[in-house]
């Protein structure tokens, strides 16, 4: 089989999703008046101790910086939202809560698989050759703006790409490539008045629709930042040691979205329903297991030694003496 490019087009939104991809579009690589906005949001201070994102904004204004002979963005969506979203149904302040993209198999893995499977059909079935780079959340691409020009989703006041069907439980992942594909519509923004994300935040995080201080944000402070975390945001923090999912929640395109059977994202029982002191007396053997392929590796046993300590601590005071 040899498809020509317009071919290859629409055939390649067949095979991802035979692969488990969940939605696919295509993007230009260049000329998105969001990706201008970036500098900005570093200018103010919001990515804080992130330096690696000022460092790599030059090549995150164009996809060319990733594959300078980019002509097009192919953009991966897969669900996530697996059934009995416990962080949402456990109203016991001892209960340890990670954001539900953490509680599988380390997804970084799993998706790139699945790219470099999508990437070898398409050398397969188109005859000249070719540029391919698939990237997971890694790299200097600003995968939520290729999602929006792709046609995945709109970015929504939380920031999170939002599809219509499907949620904003997706992974993103993308696959720069130098054929001349066809693009996508944009998707449009569908958030109407709603701001239920921005008033539910526990810590102010959304400044502004669409605008995130990361300082303020669990997701960072869980994960990226070092040292403790800021006794003003602590109680916002609350059982929350790993990440955050609240500002997804409260919003309603997730209320109707599907469920994801993929045995990769369902829970691990480590992290199932465990009270946030037992955590703080977990063997480092035990944690050591509990990070094997998974993304929680991210904040380091340190940094999730601390979560542990920083939970157990609000939720003794949340339960008050005795």
């Amino acid at each position: 089989m040899s498809l020509s490019v317009l071919e290859l087009s629409a055939a390649l939104k067949v095979r991802a999703l035979e692969l488990g991809f969940d939605a696919c579009g295509i993007a230009p690589p260049t000329g998105l008046p969001e990706l201008a906005f970036f500098n900005e949001w570093l200018s103010r201070g919001y990515a804080g101790e992130m330096s690696f994102l000022a460092k790599s904004a030059d090549l995150r204004a164009d996809a060319r910086g990733a594959l300078p002979s980019a002509r097009s963005v192919i953009v991966l969506a897969t669900l996530y939202n697996t059934e009995r979203p416990y962080s949402i149904e456990e109203a016991d302040p001892s209960r340890a809560q990670v954001a539900r993209y953490a509680w599988g198999d380390d997804y970084h893995r799993v998706l790139m698989r699945r790219m470099d499977a999508l990437v070898g059909w398409m050398h397969a079935v188109y005859p000249a050759s070719f540029e391919a780079a698939p990237y997971v959340d890694t790299g200097p691409v600003q995968e939520r703006v290729f999602a929006q020009h792709g046609g995945i989703g709109w970015i929504g006041k939380n920031c999170c790409v939002i599809n219509q069907e499907l949620g904003s439980f997706i992974f993103l992942s993308e696959i720069i490539c130098s054929l001349p594909l066809t693009f996508d519509s944009p998707s449009l923004d569908q958030c109407g008045t709603c701001t239920l994300c921005i008033e539910a935040c526990p810590t102010q995080a959304l400044v502004a629709p669409g605008v995130l201080d990361a300082r303020r944000c669990i997701s960072y402070l869980t994960i990226e930042q070092q040292g403790a975390i800021p006794d003003d945001l602590a109680a916002g923090v609350g059982p929350r040691v790993y990440g955050c999912d609240v500002c997804q929640e409260v919003c309603p395109y997730n209320a109707v979205s599907p469920r994801s059977t993929d045995q990769a994202w369902l829970p691990r029982a480590v992290w199932d329903r465990r009270s946030v002191h037992d955590l703080v007396q977990m063997p480092d053997a035990e944690l050591r297991a509990a990070l094997v392929d998974s993304a929680m590796t991210r904040a380091r046993k340190a940094g999730l030694r601390r979560n542990f300590q920083q939970a157990a601590t609000q939720a003794s005071k949340a339960q008050g003496p005795g």
